[in-house]
């Protein structure tokens, strides 16, 4: 069996953990956060992986739909 791939980064690995955090604690699923933010499912799950780099403004629909600030996700992450 083939191993996954590794995350991009630890500030990337660490930002997915934070938001499947979130998520997991309001109770929605992937495809229920995708749907708020109008992204696709698979990109909501490759972000909580940490496979994406993912944009300021993907950040800032994702932290909208986890009803939390952005700060919350992304203060003291591991810098590159």
């Amino acid at each position: 069996m083939p191993t996954p791939p590794e995350p991009l980064s630890a500030a990337t690995a660490e930002f997915g953990r934070r938001m499947k955090a979130r998520r997991n604690e309001i109770g929605r699923s992937q495809e229920a956060l995708a749907e708020a933010t109008g992204l696709h499912w698979t990109y909501v799950s490759q972000v909580e992986r940490g496979m994406r780099n993912i944009t300021l403004h993907n950040i800032l629909k994702i932290a909208t739909a986890l009803e939390v600030d952005a700060g919350e996700l992304v203060n003291g992450l591991p810098r590159p």
